[in-house]
C-alpha cells in the first residue's frame, strides 16, 4: 500500500482558550486533488500553518511522506496563500529568483524553472516590470509561479482563483491538472463547493476545528442521496403511476421522484415503460457537495 503524502494524527492548536484545530485526523493518498473544506473560522488556515510548519501543533502529529514533519520540508511543499504575499516594490524576475532560492534552487536552476514557466503563461515581458505595476490577476499568476516553481511534491492552493478572469482560470486550472498527472498531490483550501466538486476526487471536511466527514466525492455522495430520480418523457405519465410514488416535482416534460427504502430504480423505468411510457431520460438525482457542505455545517435549529 502507498504511504499517504500527508497524514495528520489527533492534531491540536490551541490560541489561548480558543481551540483552533480540535484532534483532526485524515489521510491525504499521493497523486490526490484533496479538497480541504468548512466555513470561515472552521481551522482551515490553521492546519495549513501547521502543515507549512509556519506553526506548531499543540497535539498529535503531521507526517510527510511517512516521515515526522521537520524544518526540511518546506521545501517540499509549495504554498499559495489567500492573501498573497508578494513584495510591491520588487521586479519580476528578482523576486521569483529571491524565492526559488529560499526553497533551495541554485540561481542557475530558478532561472531555467522561472523561464519555463514565463514561457508557458507568455509573459516573458514581465521580468523587469515591478510587481505593484501588474493587475492583481496577473500577481496571482506570478503568486503560482512562485508556489510551482521548485517542483513539490505537495502543493497547497488557498482560493486559487479567487480574483480571475474565466481565460485566467482556466489557465491555471489546465496547469493543476498537468501538474497533477506529473504526480503532484495538491490540497485546494475553498469555500467555492462547484469548484471542489469539478476539481477534487477526496474531500476533508473541517467544521468548528474537527473534521466531521472525509472520503471520495463519490462515496460522499453516495451517502447523503435520498433515492431520487428525475425521468424525462414525452407525452403523458398515467396518473396512477405517479400517484404510487411520492412526487418531489412534476412538470410538462419531467417528473421527480422519490423512491421508499427498499425500493428498486429498475423497477420503477421497467413500469413506465411497460405503461407505454416515452422516456427520454432516467437519472439518478446526487446531492450537490454545496448540499451535503450546508447539511453538515448548519447550526441546528432551537425553538
Amino acid at each position: 500500500m502507498d504511504v499517504p503524502i500527508l497524514r495528520l494524527e489527533k492534531v491540536v492548536k490551541q490560541y489561548d482558550k480558543y481551540r483552533a484545530v480540535n484532534e483532526v485526523s485524515f489521510t491525504m493518498p499521493p497523486g490526490a486533488l484533496f479538497g480541504l473544506l468548512g466555513p470561515n473560522g472552521a481551522g482551515k488556515t490553521s492546519l495549513i500553518r501547521i502543515i507549512t510548519t509556519i506553526t506548531k501543533a499543540d497535539e498529535g502529529a503531521v507526517y510527510l511522506n511517512g516521515e515526522l514533519l521537520n524544518s526540511r520540508h518546506p521545501e517540499q511543499i509549495g504554498y499559495m496563500p489567500e492573501e498573497r504575499g508578494l513584495y510591491k516594490k520588487m521586479k519580476v524576475g528578482e523576486h521569483l529568483i529571491y524565492l526559488a532560492r529560499l526553497k533551495g534552487l541554485s540561481p542557475a536552476q530558478a532561472r531555467k524553472e522561472i523561464h519555463h514557466w514565463m514561457e508557458k503563461f507568455e509573459i516573458q515581458d514581465w521580468w523587469g516590470k515591478k510587481i505593484e505595476e501588474l493587475s492583481k490577476g496577473m500577481q496571482q499568476k506570478i503568486q503560482f509561479i512562485a508556489t510551482v516553481l521548485h517542483r513539490p511534491p505537495l502543493i497547497i492552493l488557498d482560493e486559487p482563483f479567487s480574483g480571475l478572469d474565466p481565460i485566467n482560470t482556466n489557465l491555471i486550472k489546465d496547469e493543476i491538472y498537468e501538474l497533477n498527472r506529473q504526480g503532484t498531490s495538491i490540497i485546494f483550501s475553498t469555500h467555492r463547493m462547484e469548484q471542489v466538486e469539478e476539481i477534487c476526487r477526496r474531500i476533508v471536511l473541517i467544521n468548528k476545528g474537527r473534521n466531521i466527514l472525509e472520503g471520495s466525492v463519490k462515496d460522499i455522495k453516495d451517502q447523503f442521496k435520498l433515492n431520487r430520480y428525475r425521468i424525462d418523457f414525452s407525452g403523458e405519465v398515467p396518473a396512477a403511476l405517479i400517484d404510487a410514488h411520492t412526487v418531489v416535482e412534476h412538470r410538462d416534460n419531467y417528473v421527480i421522484i422519490q423512491l421508499k427504502a427498499g425500493e428498486d430504480s429498475n423497477q420503477l423505468l421497467r413500469q413506465l415503460l411497460q405503461a407505454g411510457v416515452p422516456v427520454t431520460a432516467f437519472n439518478e438525482i446526487l446531492p450537490s457537495l454545496n448540499e451535503i457542505f450546508i447539511r453538515q455545517v448548519q447550526e441546528p435549529q432551537t425553538a
